[in-house]
């Protein structure tokens, strides 16, 4: 267990390095795996025709089914899967599960019981369908957080910006995006380099009254320079030409393989369909 007065840095810095390591995991785009090697262009309108699908599947098997999917998908790509369960079961679906939970029980669900449960002398039901629908809720929820992880992990940032320039997405909308990809790694460097500041010039036993004000006013200097931090970004950015389009160096080009893949994710599309609505 850790000691108190290193609770707070603890907390910091792992909530930091987690951060860091979500969202520019730039190192698995980079490798040769099965996705890496796709056309970026296919490869995300495919994801998205799989997260469309799964807004409209009614059986938890097919949901099941496309999960296992894109573990193999994952695998395929040389993606550590422990790092990508990780980062597909933290935050969203483990706070779905939370949401659904309440619809399992015959007060919001009526159905057929299941199980009866005593807690502090009330008796709560667990229903059939209200089991179903949310376990169909979570699974739902887990399915595309997976599907749109791994198209994030798998395409390089620019790559990605462009193919939301060729979908006709507005200049002004990825232009945004582009810079705030960007400041997030800065904002997240002084956030840290703050604290360790801090704890460098007061240590870590002070009075929590001071701790106060110096933490009021590190949040006040914090809006500062990182307002002032944007600014500076912007404009050396476009003394350096830079016109809100993202460049890329490579030019997209649909291979064989891009082909084989769209006909594979064709079949698989088809399935469902037939599978969901029999």
């Amino acid at each position: 267990m850790f000691k108190n007065n290193n609770f707070i840095q603890y907390s910091i810095i792992n909530t930091l390095s987690f951060l860091k390591e979500s969202v520019f995991a730039d190192e698995y785009a980079l490798k040769k795996g099965f996705l890496q090697s796709l056309d970026p262009r296919l490869k995300t309108i495919t994801f998205l025709l799989f997260l469309i699908q799964i807004l409209f599947i009614k059986d938890i098997f097919i949901l099941l089914g496309l999960y296992v999917i894109c573990l193999l998908l994952a695998y395929l790509s040389k993606i550590n899967l422990w790092f990508f369960l990780e980062r597909t079961w933290i935050f969203i679906p483990l706070f779905s599960l939370f949401i659904a939970v309440p619809a399992i029980f015959s007060i919001f669900t009526p159905g057929k019981a299941l199980m009866s449960l005593n807690i502090l002398g009330l008796k709560l039901i667990i229903t059939q369908q209200g089991l179903f629908g949310a376990s169909l809720f979570v699974m739902r929820v887990t399915t595309s957080v997976s599907f749109a992880v791994l198209l994030s992990i798998t395409t390089k940032h620019f790559e990605l910006l462009k193919v939301l320039q060729i979908f006709k997405i507005p200049q002004i909308f990825v232009m945004t995006v582009g810079m705030c990809y960007r400041y997030i790694y800065l904002f997240i460097e002084i956030v840290e380099n703050t604290y360790l500041a801090i704890k460098s010039r007061v240590g870590t036993k002070i009075h929590y009254k001071s701790g106060q004000r110096i933490i009021a006013w590190n949040i006040a200097f914090l809006w500062q320079r990182s307002y002032q931090l944007n600014e500076n970004v912007y404009k050396a950015m476009l003394s350096r030409g830079y016109l809100g389009k993202p460049v890329v160096l490579d030019d997209f080009k649909i291979k064989t393989k891009d082909k084989m893949w769209l006909s594979l994710v064709a079949i698989i599309s088809g399935l469902v369909f037939y599978f969901n609505n029999r």
